[in-house]
């Protein structure tokens, strides 16, 4: 063998060694941190404004090479294994096995956790509320298709809050059982995920029908089993049901994102760089959505997103999903959302939580 090449492979072991002697230390701290928590009287284990901060710290202290995206996905693992010694967690998230929903929880909690399947928005919400699961992860809003009314609309009657939001890159992949392009008869997919490829199908598959299924999980477990049949999903998906690649990245827009909550049962601390989302409501009368909007300008406060939905009490009554900048602690927020309460007939905080951390 080269001996060049012997000697580089040297200085990786011994690297190897050093990084694995320094992850055993962190997990004994972390057991120790647990104990610490308990003679407190602390249950949770999961604190999101804490995780957040350690990872802004490895991507501002990342020298590269790797990308500040990678650094962060490989300490996440680590934190997940950690966390697990403390207390494993169970996080539902919209199934089946293999749904882009899934691969946010994963993404966020790392992969030291058990991740539970369930068919519906609703029954993530119920399972968080009666504590079946730690935390639930629903998507919100994607860059193309828009919001995801349902997951709002179950705010409204909800006591649960907001703990963190995941920005999960959304790649499609056409895939098969048979790895043959030209053996495709049909496609299945979500609606949502065959509206966003739409003209690469139109381009690449012009007079293939294309079906609607409840999932892309859903699609891909019936392109493992019907010949002739491929599916539109993603990495997930094509691991668990073994399926080929037939062709990546088949989305029409390149940024094509989602956003996921994170939804349970605590309020989380500020992190410092924190959002926080309102539900308000107000009577149907001239210039009403601009008072609502004042105190946030007047306290120099953001405003990152607004989306009205029907509020089911009445005809042409809405109210107003707002995310704004800052953490309900933070004294312009509190300045705002006290003049907010003088003018809604209904202010509801559903959560301040870190921002995504790529």
């Amino acid at each position: 063998m080269n001996d060049k090449l012997q000697q580089l492979r040297t200085h990786i072991d011994a690297v190897d060694e050093n990084i694995q002697s320094l992850i055993s230390e962190r997990a004994a701290w972390a057991i120790e941190v647990a104990q610490v928590k308990r003679a407190a009287g602390e249950a949770e284990c999961y604190r999101p404004e804490r995780e957040a901060e350690v990872f802004s710290k490895v991507a501002t202290r990342n020298q590269g090479p790797l990308a500040d995206e990678d650094m962060v996905r490989l300490f996440r693992e680590i934190v997940s294994a950690c966390r697990a010694l403390e207390q494993p967690m169970k996080i539902a998230f919209l199934g089946p096995e293999g749904t882009f929903t899934q691969t946010a929880a994963l993404k966020h909690f790392g992969r030291s956790v058990r991740t539970v399947p369930l068919a519906t928005i609703d029954q993530i919400f119920h399972d968080v509320e009666s504590g079946a699961v730690d935390y639930g992860v629903v998507p919100v809003e994607n860059s193309t298709e828009g919001v995801v009314g349902h997951t709002l609309d179950s705010f409204i009657n909800s006591p649960l809050k907001i703990c963190g939001e995941i920005e999960l890159r959304i790649h499609h992949l056409l895939l098969d059982a048979s790895g043959d392009m030209k053996a495709v008869k049909r496609i299945y997919s979500h609606p949502q995920s065959l509206a966003q490829c739409r003209n690469w199908l139109a381009n690449n598959f012009s007079g293939i029908e294309c079906l609607s299924v409840s999932s892309n999980a859903e699609a891909a477990r019936r392109a493992a089993q019907e010949p002739g049949t491929a599916a539109i999903a993603g990495n997930t998906a094509a691991e668990i049901y073994q399926l080929s690649i037939l062709a990546s990245n088949i989305e029409d827009e390149a940024n094509n994102a989602t956003r996921f909550l994170v939804i349970g049962r605590h309020v989380t601390q500020p992190s410092g760089n924190d959002k926080t989302s309102l539900l308000i409501t107000t009577g149907n009368r001239p210039g009403a959505l601009y008072r609502l909007l004042a105190p946030f300008e007047r306290n120099g406060i953001g405003l990152t997103r607004i989306e009205s939905r029907p509020s089911r009490q009445g005809t042409w009554d809405y109210v107003f999903f707002i995310d704004v900048d800052g953490h309900a602690h933070d004294q312009p927020m509190v300045e705002a959302l006290r003049e907010l309460e003088a003018q809604a007939a209904l202010v509801k905080l559903l959560g301040s939580y870190p921002k995504a951390i790529v």
